[in-house]
């Protein structure tokens, strides 16, 4: 009886399950729609600053007057905004006072201008902003619940990150892994979901093309000549980079904590901070003679510059990642506005090229391990890295890919670049740290 119930009981609430999907696929296409055009926009104005800078590369001068006139800038019209991404979070985990809408322009306005002058930020927390202002105001307009905007507030998150990597399924894995260590909330799977790939195909449909990275390694010849995937030798040595990538994660998370907090203690002046990294900037450019460090670092300016697109196969740059930390640190520490995802690729790849003969590994396979290995430490989403590199690189390689990015999620430790991340299940058995614990509070 209770079998023969359940399908009338279904088809009774179908018209309502039919509303419901109505309404959330038109907020959600609406959501991927606004945030794919404004990444589109965001990703043309930063190509056109790159090039600008290439040309007029006296532009470096004014990099501390820029960096003062966004933080005055931020300080006058910013409020709540200043938080970035950890606000967003924030408000995912305990609503609040919402995510104001200014966030948006004044982010990507932020972030252009950091990159016109040579600042080494990256693009994916303006994204990831642009992401959450939007929903919350498109929320705000259709009369959202808190359970609602959160979810919403997620798609928001991965439509960001989606479009402006050209990573849709990452993006949507990202906008649930990035809020919990250890733990997903499958409620947003669809929404995320859709909003992510919505926003991709607005990104591409509006001409924005993403950077190809190519890795030719495609396994090695096993005893019959057929080519095997999996080699055990390979796999330990790509381990025990992950390792190090794990432990570079963590010293570019430690690392921006505690130079702001030398910052501040220098500088009390929020909004004179940047002058002082950027005068700082200007000083280690002339001290190494080169400029492969400022801005995104995908292309240089010099063919045989240190790149990200270089690292793979093109030169051999044993200390670019190093370097490529001190600037971004010095430029986040200090207040430019812009994410840190890229200069993690950098960093990531860099370390993975300098690696790569010291360990008899193929330069393009471990520099694309470090490029996704050192972002999934840093930023605790070991899965959505590993889904990255599979729509950057292929699926060819993805155990390598895989194992780099796990084992460096656990060699990071409880550190990370959002600072409002919460521990749902720590690392190990063996970690202190409680289930709930907020990252600042293990910080402080």
């Amino acid at each position: 009886m209770t079998g023969e119930m359940y399908p009338m009981r279904t088809l009774q609430n179908f018209p309502r399950l039919l509303r419901i999907a109505l309404h959330w696929g038109l907020i959600l296409a609406l959501l991927g729609v606004s945030v794919g055009s404004v990444c589109a926009l965001f990703l043309w104005l930063l190509d056109q600053a790159t090039q600008l800078r290439f040309l007029h590369p006296s532009l470096l001068i004014g990099l501390p007057v820029a960096g003062v006139g966004v933080a005055l800038l931020y300080q006058r019209y910013g409020g709540r905004a200043a938080a970035g991404n950890n606000l967003i979070i924030d408000e995912i985990h305990k609503p609040g006072g919402g995510v104001p809408f200014c966030m948006a322009p004044l982010v990507l306005f932020g972030t252009v201008i950091s990159h016109l002058f040579g600042a080494s930020v990256g693009r994916e927390g303006t994204a990831v902003q642009i992401g959450g202002s939007f929903a919350a105001a498109i929320g705000r307009l259709f009369r959202l619940n808190d359970r609602a905007m959160r979810l919403f507030l997620m798609a928001g998150i991965a439509a960001g990150f989606g479009a402006v990597f050209g990573t849709p399924v990452a993006g949507a894995i990202f906008g649930l892994e990035v809020l919990t260590l250890g733990r997903l909330d499958y409620a947003a799977l669809l929404p995320v979901a859709v909003a992510s790939i919505v926003a991709d195909w607005t990104c591409h449909a509006w001409g924005i093309h993403h950077a190809a990275y190519h890795v030719g390694f495609r396994g090695i010849p096993s005893a019959d000549g057929t080519m095997f995937h999996v080699d055990a030798l390979l796999l330990v040595k790509v381990s025990f980079a992950a390792v190090c990538f794990g432990l570079a994660s963590r010293a570019f998370a430690s690392g921006v904590h505690r130079l702001a907090g030398i910052f501040q203690k220098l500088c009390p002046q929020t909004w004179l901070r940047p002058a002082l990294g950027g005068v700082l900037t200007i000083l280690l450019v002339g001290l190494l003679g080169t400029r492969d460090y400022l801005g995104l670092g995908v292309r240089s300016s010099d063919i045989d510059g240190a790149s990200i697109m270089n690292f793979f196969g093109h030169g051999y740059y044993p200390w670019s990642w190093f370097w490529k930390l001190v600037f971004t640190l010095v430029a986040l520490a200090s207040g430019f506005k812009g994410g840190e995802v890229t200069p993690l690729f950098f960093i990531g790849a860099g370390l993975g090229n300098a690696l790569s003969p010291v360990l008899g590994v193929p330069a393009d396979l471990l520099a694309g391990v470090g490029f996704v290995a050192v972002f999934a430490g840093a930023a605790n989403t070991p899965l959505a890295c590993t889904f990255m590199a599979v729509e950057l690189f292929g699926a060819t390689d993805v155990v390598y890919y895989a194992a780099g990015c796990f084992i460096a999620y656990l060699a990071s430790g409880h550190s990370g670049i959002y600072q409002a991340q919460r521990i749902g299940t720590p690392k190990t058995s063996l970690a202190l740290e409680r289930s709930g614990a907020v990252l600042r509070d293990l910080r402080k």
